[in-house]
């Protein structure tokens, strides 16, 4: 299976580093802007602006209007055009043709009236790819992926270039490195690790429209994140007058799953609604394989475990947003959210074998296992936006309230047996637990810009409190359920960060542009074990500069370097002294000494044509926050998993993004990344040394097929690699889907196999010190999904306000390591 999956992403591949460097046309130096009004001689925003070839009307360039109702086409080769402008509902409009001559051409100002005859359709000219590459971070654009139809977020992130899913330690990396901030729709989501898989393996695929990933973010983020931001973009319908859409899937993979998403948008004068929903159910599977050596007083116990469990989880959310147009420099608006997201494992059973080191049969004991949770969350958000008279001078203002709430319950029943396989008597041992959490967020940001010399001047203010409280209730039965003291506890956090930074960038030549930023955080935390009466309280103000330098080296390369230092803070729960057990044997264990850790992050960008980009980085982690570090209670045959400080990581990586047209009905979008990762430690007493170069690649094809049918294979590899003290064998997927266009294409229906041959599952040893132990571990990967899209109502194109909210940078870290 290893050699098929390495043949399968070589044919993939197969060609593209050769043709890269000659299918795309060499842009030019000249410029093309102008200007759109609308009837009433006002700016016309998002209108759709065309640059085609006047000999034979063939597309050069497309655009949108910008909200002022400006464009600007760029790098246009020497020759003659003309501008096509359109916008359903209104007259199509045509320059006169001009000469392009490596110069910038003022476009005389257009003038929409409006087309009293209806259109029946709308003709789509061009698709984006699967993934884009800009300047200054990749986009994956979910929405016009047809084997991403019916998938979930975390399926569609296991193939965006650079992030790695380690669905065994349920944990998200980019470029190799842990500590990615997550946002949704640019708010950060506040949970942990764990509770963010689980959010995004239950978030269907149908609600997103693309996935941003920021590798090296401005001061004018928060300086959260080593290895960067992804802010994944849930769709929200662009157009004028009343419209929506209805999205149906359903997928198999042993089990089934079914979801069903809807939107509605009303937009008209100056006030802009909308509405959408969904609902999502699965059922799945999780089956574990571990092999533990526990050496202890010179001799040897072998534990042989299989875990298998079913899953079951529901998830509803809905959302809804106006923004009123006071004026036509000033906007308000609110935006409500909010989630409800329940599951639970109706089936788990794990069998253990004990052993001796000659590998005869000590015991065997059987744990039968119920987990299950609810998570309910509740976010809302005022915005303000302002525009001055002067050009580019812009004041934003935003408040928000977040809260999460809900509880986990998990229930452990172990009987033990003789090597003969009879019960043990008096053996039994059942104990439960009962984790209720609450946290409340607020925030406040003010933000202003304005144009000061030949750039542009940013400042802003931030302050955010989190309030989080979370009880442990561990209960032992004999007779009848008793407390547990010993390993209950009640445990309460609180974090108050204030944020104030600067940003200037700007052009230091016709070629050479550079941003300057300096941000201010003050910290002040305090961890409450209240049944242990453990206080620990931090307060501390840190700085976080970043340096940006843009050259345009010719016409056909682009190099940008920037460096930043980041900050990352422990999760709220992973500073919890709890333990939460998954056998007699196996728990998982807080740790209330975490230190933040702090990455220094020098990136090359190498930019050619607009489309090939090359990315080299390097970053040093200091006092590394690693999770998942396994350790172990030899006297007592035990292990259990903590999240530590290791005292530095060095990763250096290397990505190459490019797009390759065959032919007209072909195209294919590939990336590769290759990683060095080195550990240097000091770790249970002992020098802890890691070395280890990595790499994985993303493959797409495209297929056109005509008559409204098209198609796409695509697949990933991630070679061998370390998660922490894990090493982790090769993984990867292939995937296939068709897509038909139905109903005047206002419906589509795709079909579409995911992991065609089940190849993507964990496969892992860690061996140190006295930890000797090795991993399986399989889901539901492989799945056939049928999926329904129809638009409905009027699909003019108007661009509804982007904004992101007060709480951007803030909800990653609620939730806890359980």
């Amino acid at each position: 299976m290893k050699f098929l999956l390495n043949l399968t992403v070589a044919l993939l591949l197969a060609g593209t580093f050769v043709q890269a460097q000659t299918t795309s046309a060499t842009p030019g130096k000249g410029k093309v802007s102008g200007a759109i009004l609308d009837e009433k001689s006002q700016p016309f925003p998002f209108v759709n602006v065309l640059l085609l070839k006047a000999s034979d009307s063939t597309l050069v360039k497309g655009l949108a209007a910008d909200d002022g109702g400006k464009f600007l086409f760029d790098q246009v080769p020497a020759g003659k055009f003309l501008t096509l402008v359109s916008m359903v509902g209104y007259q199509k409009s045509y320059s006169a043709p001009f000469n392009v001559n490596d110069d910038a051409v003022a476009l005389p100002t257009i003038s929409l009236k409006t087309d009293t005859q209806a259109l029946n359709e709308v003709t789509v000219v061009a698709k984006k790819p699967f993934i884009e590459q800009q300047i200054d971070r990749t986009v994956v654009n979910v929405e016009n992926s047809i084997v991403s139809a019916g998938a979930t977020a975390l399926e569609v992130l296991e193939r965006a270039p650079g992030v790695t899913v380690d669905q065994q330690n349920e944990q998200l990396k980019l470029r190799g490195k842990e500590g990615v901030i997550v946002q949704i729709d640019g708010k950060q989501t506040f949970l942990s690790q764990q509770e963010l898989i689980t959010l995004l393996r239950n978030t269907p695929s149908d609600n997103i429209e693309k996935i941003e990933l920021i590798t090296n973010p401005s001061a004018k983020y928060d300086a959260a994140g080593n290895s960067g931001i992804i802010n994944i973009k849930m769709k929200r319908n662009k157009n004028y007058g009343t419209n929506g859409n209805i999205n149906l899937g359903a997928a198999y993979a042993k089990y089934g799953r079914s979801n069903a998403t809807a939107t509605v948008n009303h937009r008209a004068g100056k006030l802009s609604t909308f509405i959408s929903g969904g609902a999502f159910f699965n059922k799945g599977f999780n089956n574990n394989d571990i092999y533990r050596r526990i050496p202890f007083e010179d001799k040897v116990t072998i534990f042989d475990q299989k875990t298998e469990r079913t899953n079951k989880s529901q998830y509803y959310n809905v959302r809804a947003g106006a923004d009123y147009f006071v004026t036509d420099k000033t906007t308000v608006g609110v935006l409500v959210s909010g989630f409800y997201n329940n599951w639970s494992n109706p089936f788990g059973q794990t069998n253990t074998r004990i052993l001796n080191e000659d590998l005869s049969l000590q015991r065997t004991f059987r744990t039968d296992v119920f987990n299950g949770g609810k998570m309910n969350n509740v976010s809302a958000n005022a915005n303000l936006k302002h525009q001055f008279d002067d050009k580019g001078k812009e004041l934003t203002f935003d408040v928000d309230f977040v809260n999460y709430s809900g509880s986990k319950k998990s229930n452990l029943d172990t009987r033990y047996f003789t090597p003969q396989g009879q019960e043990e008597t008096g053996s039994r041992e059942a104990v439960r637990n009962n984790m209720p959490s609450d946290i409340n967020i607020g925030v406040a940001k003010l933000d202003y810009a304005q144009p000061l010399g030949k750039g542009k001047f940013e400042t802003g203010l931030k302050t955010s409190f989190v309030a989080s409280d979370n009880d442990m209730i561990f209960e032992t039965k004999a007779d009848e359920w008793v407390l547990d003291p010993s390993r209950s506890n009640r445990f309460k956090y609180t974090e108050n960060v204030n944020a104030a930074y600067v940003n200037y960038n700007a052009k230091i030549t016709k070629k050479l542009s550079y941003q300057l930023g300096l941000r201010a955080e003050h910290t002040h935390s305090i961890g409450n074990s209240v049944t242990l009466n453990q206080k620990r309280d931090r307060n501390y103000v840190n700085l976080f500069p970043s340096v940006f330098l843009s050259q345009q080296l010719d016409t056909n390369n682009v190099l940008n370097i920037s460096y930043s230092r980041r900050i990352d803070r422990p999760n709220y729960q992973s500073l919890n002294p709890f333990e939460f057990y998954l056998d007699p044997y196996t728990f998982q264990r807080g740790n209330p000494n975490l230190k933040p850790q702090y990455t220094n992050s020098f990136q090359l960008v190498h930019v050619y044509k607009s489309k090939i980009n090359t990315t080299l980085a390097y970053s040093r982690i200091k006092d590394m926050i690693a999770d998942e570090l396994p350790q172990q209670i030899a006297s007592e045959n035990k292990t259990f998993v903590t999240s530590d400080n290791l005292d530095n990581q060095d990763n250096v990586s290397l990505t190459v993004s490019f797009p390759v047209t065959f032919t007209k009905w072909w195209s294919l979008q590939a990336n590769f990344t290759g990683v060095y990762n080195a550990y240097n430690s000091i770790y249970l007493d002992q020098k802890l040394e890691i070395k280890q170069a990595s790499w994985n690649m993303y493959a797409s094809n495209q297929f056109t097929l005509g008559k409204g049918w098209s198609a796409e294979i695509s697949g990933w590899y991630n070679s061998r690699a370390f998660y922490g003290l894990y090493a982790a064998n090769p993984m990867g997927m292939l995937n296939a889907g068709l897509q038909k266009n139905i109903l005047n294409k206002k419906g589509t229906i795709r079909l579409n196999v995911n992991d065609i041959f089940w190849t993507n599952r964990f496969n892992g040893t860690a061996i140190y010190k006295d930890i000797d132990f090795k991993v399986k571990s399989e889901w539901p990967s492989r799945q056939f999904r049928l999926t329904f899209t129809y638009n409905f109502g009027n699909q003019n194109v108007k661009g509804a306000r982007q904004r992101n909210t007060g709480s951007d940078d803030l909800q990653k870290r609620a939730g806890g390591g359980s």
